[in-house]
């Protein structure tokens, strides 16, 4: 069940819509638009902030802190629900067809009398919407085909799914003859946790144009044909994602992967920073307004940002936060990069559910480079899960003993246990055996359905226990199937940066728990930070890739993040969490 932010961000976004639909003054539709995305981005749950705290945040005015205060006393918003009576009820459910908007719904709507899916289907089998205006065959069949899509398809692509499309895709085309240069943007460059479909841009000349784009048709993932056209081209993939491909001339590469990698909300700024220079900044260059042939820049990204007076800005944090403010000081922060992790603290064996052994797991840790690998099956209460009773764990440490003499030349290997945080607070496990492990990671796994008062005082008795060393996934989410707890962050970021003990950003691609959100927000009230795959077998060790995009976004560099401190600066930081 969605919380309050994702409520409240939900119906902004949705009076939003409405509004467009409904023809209303652009400046309401941005503000709603503005507030959305505010309250769905806010690390802090909203029902607890104070309503001088609530009117103090970036757009949000008078008028939409009432509505929220008005939303969290009655469960409604009047103006939403006034809005929602001018439409016929059917009507916005096709907004979630791919590729109609609120301008095509409204046409859809005045123009056609369409009201519901229902409708539209009768529109498009009659023939009817070829008549109108923009609509033609090749449209009405996309919206067909995007129609049967959406029904059928659940939600947006996991990025741990979507990004090996990707890099498939941009393979596949750095082989094809006259692409000089290939690469994905978007929602997925941005590292964003779900992405709605794949952005794919080439460098070619024009006259190569058509050839490079006949040879990705024929590629092995392109299931059907959306769209094609001299510069751009739409499919599917057998997986249901949709994937859009552009070319465009080496001129203009720069200001392409700029505009297509977004954020609307960062483009929209950088467009404002260009008019005031007295340039104009699109999908093709930088140029100058009064005569847009005089072109100031187009090849590369940096030279845009340079020209703008700007340092180059990371795609992670490309979301109109405080990053061209940043830019233009010249003081970003200097981003984590996979090298600079040298530990994994967070990893299963067969002991539990996992997929190898204690040596098998330390050896892989090693050829990854890592100087400290951190065995920590899964406690007692995970009997699904081969959890470990208290018995079956004394004999796991000897055992992770045993291989950690064994490897001492090669890796530190470190005692750990992934201990159940109970629905009262408590360990799985009691102290008298909890201070015989090197570390211990707190994560909960059942009652994931408690109250945020409930779930937040559950927390705080277990940052307390002094045997924890991290705290593991904290909202418990699964991404597309379960939203997880909601605890007071603040409160929980407060007590874990006062024990000095650290917050897991668990990196499959499943979880990524913490969030960015929340874990900006926790490296802001001074948490450390711990990078973690939860890997339970080989290949899960790869996903620290996603693990690292969430901290990049997050704007985490290597100061924040305790995997990337040295052995001897490591084990002094687990010394310290530990009485």
């Amino acid at each position: 069940m969605a919380g309050p932010n994702e409520k409240l961000a939900d119906i902004f976004q949705q009076m939003a819509d409405l509004l467009l639909i409904l023809g209303a003054n652009r400046f309401r539709v941005i503000a709603f638009e503005n507030a959305a995305r505010t309250i769905g981005e806010l690390a802090d749950d909203v029902a607890t902030m104070t309503p001088e705290n609530i009117a103090q945040l970036p757009g949000v005015g008078k008028g939409t802190a009432e509505r929220i205060a008005e939303f969290l006393d009655t469960g409604k918003i009047a103006d939403h629900q006034d809005l929602l009576k001018q439409v016929p009820p059917g009507l916005l459910d096709l907004l979630d067809i791919p590729g109609v908007g609120p301008k095509s719904v409204a046409q859809l709507w005045h123009e056609a009398e369409v009201s519901d899916i229902a409708t539209l289907k009768k529109k498009i089998e009659s023939g009817e919407l070829e008549q109108l205006k923009g609509f033609g065959a090749k449209k009405v069949e996309n919206i067909k085909k995007n129609l049967a899509f959406a029904q059928s398809a659940d939600q947006r692509m996991r990025i741990g799914a979507a990004l090996p499309i990707a890099q498939w895709f941009v393979e596949q085309l750095r082989h094809i003859k006259g692409v000089k240069e290939a690469a994905y943007a978007g929602s997925l460059r941005r590292g964003r946790e779900t992405i709605g479909d794949l952005d794919l841009l080439v460098s070619c000349s024009r006259k190569d144009a058509p050839t490079i784009r006949d040879a990705f048709l024929k590629l092995e993932l392109v299931k059907d044909v959306l769209a094609k056209g001299d510069t751009k081209c739409s499919i599917r993939t057998p997986q249901g994602m949709q994937v859009d491909l552009r070319l465009v001339e080496p001129d203009s590469y720069g200001a392409a992967m700029l505009y297509f990698t977004g954020s609307k909300e960062h483009n929209v700024a950088l467009r404002e920073l260009a008019l005031s220079k007295g340039w104009t900044l699109n999908e093709y260059r930088l140029a100058e307004k009064a005569d847009e042939s005089k072109i100031v820049a187009g090849k590369t990204e940096q030279e845009i940002y340079k020209k703008l007076g700007l340092s180059w800005i990371p795609p992670e944090l490309r979301e109109d936060r405080d990053e061209i403010k940043l830019a233009a000081q010249h003081q970003l922060p200097e981003l984590i990069t996979l090298k600079d992790i040298h530990a994994e603290l967070h990893a299963h064996t067969t002991a539990s559910d996992g997929r190898w052994s204690i040596r098998q797991l330390a050896a892989a840790a090693a050829d990854r480079g890592f100087h400290t690998v951190a065995i920590t099956d899964h406690s007692k209460g995970q009997v699904q899960a081969n959890g470990l009773s208290a018995e079956r764990l004394e004999q796991h440490i000897q055992d992770i003993r045993d291989v950690a003499d064994q490897m001492k030349k090669t890796i530190t290997v470190l005692a750990g246990s992934e201990v159940d945080i109970l629905a009262d607070g408590k360990l799985d496990y009691p102290n008298s055996l909890l201070k015989e492990l090197d570390v211990v990671v707190a994560s909960p796994h059942g009652a994931l359905s408690q109250t945020p008062e409930k779930a937040t005082a559950r927390f705080l008795k277990a940052i307390d226990n002094p045997y924890v060393t991290l705290m593991g996934h904290l909202t418990g989410r699964i991404i597309n199937r379960r939203e997880g707890l909601s605890p007071d962050m603040k409160a929980i970021f407060a007590a874990v940066a006062e024990r000095g003990i650290a917050l897991e950003i668990n990196a499959n691609h499943h979880r990524l728990d913490l969030r960015d959100i929340h874990a900006r927000a926790a490296a802001d009230a001074g948490c450390k930070l711990s990078i973690n795959t939860d890997a339970h077998g080989p290949a899960d060790l790869d996903e620290l890739r996603y693990g690292l995009l969430t901290a990049r976004r997050a704007g985490l560099t290597r100061g924040d993040v305790v995997n990337c401190l040295d052995s001897k600066a490591l084990k002094k930081w687990l010394a310290s969490t530990r009485p």
